[in-house]
């Protein structure tokens, strides 16, 4: 009897040991993963969310950058990290929704592996041309790809990005046909289109917006659902092609089987954060749209997102890149 008394003792121990740590989670550095280059969105974004949390937490919260293969070597280094939330990924739609079809052989599970966090922000697309292209408007320049197959050129930041896909869409919902420009960076494209080397783009409102500002290209439209509170007077693609939507987002992943109460806590400091004035106004100032969300809405948003791409990278011919 002393013996199983004992045994038992020490059962609940063990229990509330884990139970204990998550409740004071966290105890000491949590590494904050960005699978791409310093200086991009993402990574503002991961740092934003590291200097609040540190400040509110107490331990440091350190960026990591751990660029590679679109993203790809980073995402699996958080998919083989311990399940404890001390390893945070800042994914996105090329991390989560694009690229399990692009890749044929990923070392990870993108629904296997990840737990989602919550959604930060989205970042809608700026549709860009030369200002010698005579369309004014989404329709006009429907009208004139058809007038002219074939013969006007777009830029993207490689074949397989974001902004890629997003003119692959454009082009399967108008039933148009452009020539592909793949560049290494969006800086890049935007020095082209600037050049008049190429006809058009999708590209990040946060590149492209001060463009078009600057008059050095024609803003035609967004690639949200609705209308960007950055440039609230160039209307959305979706006002004249229905449905149509085509934006970046970022979002919080921690390894999959991360305990709940971690989870939920995150969630919550995430939430936190994008809802802050001053984050909110740094946000609307690059075009992007604070949009947090509760783990479950998190996943079915990523759900539909896949659905979306994996259509787009079939149509486009992009299987096993």
């Amino acid at each position: 009897m002393r013996f199983l008394l004992c045994a038992a003792a020490a059962a609940l121990i063990a229990a509330a040991a884990p139970a204990e740590a998550q409740d004071k989670w966290p105890e000491r550095q949590v590494n904050v993963i960005v699978p791409f280059t310093a200086g991009g969105t993402t990574d503002m974004f991961a740092r934003i969310l590291a200097q609040h949390m540190q400040a509110k937490f107490g331990p440091p919260f350190i960026v990591e950058n751990r660029a590679g293969a679109a993203g790809n070597v980073g995402t699996t280094a958080v998919a083989r990290a311990p399940k404890d939330g001390y390893t945070i990924l800042v994914g996105t739609v090329s991390t989560h929704a694009i690229n399990p079809f692009l890749y044929k052989n990923l070392p990870h599970d993108t629904e296997k592996d990840f737990q989602p966090v919550s959604l930060i922000a989205r970042l809608p697309n700026l549709l860009v041309v030369h200002p010698r292209i005579p369309a004014k408007n989404v329709a006009e320049l429907i009208e004139h790809l058809k007038a002219n197959p074939g013969k006007l050129s777009y830029g993207s930041s490689g074949a397989g990005t974001s902004t890629h896909l997003a003119s692959e869409l454009f082009q399967m919902t108008t039933g148009t046909k452009m020539t592909h420009v793949p560049f290494r960076s969006s800086g890049d494209v935007m020095n082209s289109i600037n050049g008049g080397h190429i006809d058009l783009t999708f590209d990040n409102m946060t590149l492209a917006w001060p463009q078009a500002q600057a008059g050095t290209v024609r803003a035609l439209a967004v690639s949200s659902l609705e209308r960007s509170p950055t440039a609230p007077d160039v209307p959305a693609v979706s006002e004249t092609l229905k449905g149509f939507e085509a934006t970046s987002w970022h979002g919080v992943f921690v390894p999959a089987g991360t305990p709940r109460p971690v989870v939920e806590k995150l969630n919550a400091e995430v939430r936190r954060i994008v809802e802050l004035p001053e984050v909110k106004s740094k946000l609307t100032e690059i075009g992007a749209v604070p949009s947090p969300m509760t783990p479950e809405e998190f996943v079915d948003f990523i759900k539909a997102e896949r659905a979306k791409w994996d259509g787009v990278v079939k149509a486009a011919g992009l299987v096993g890149n």
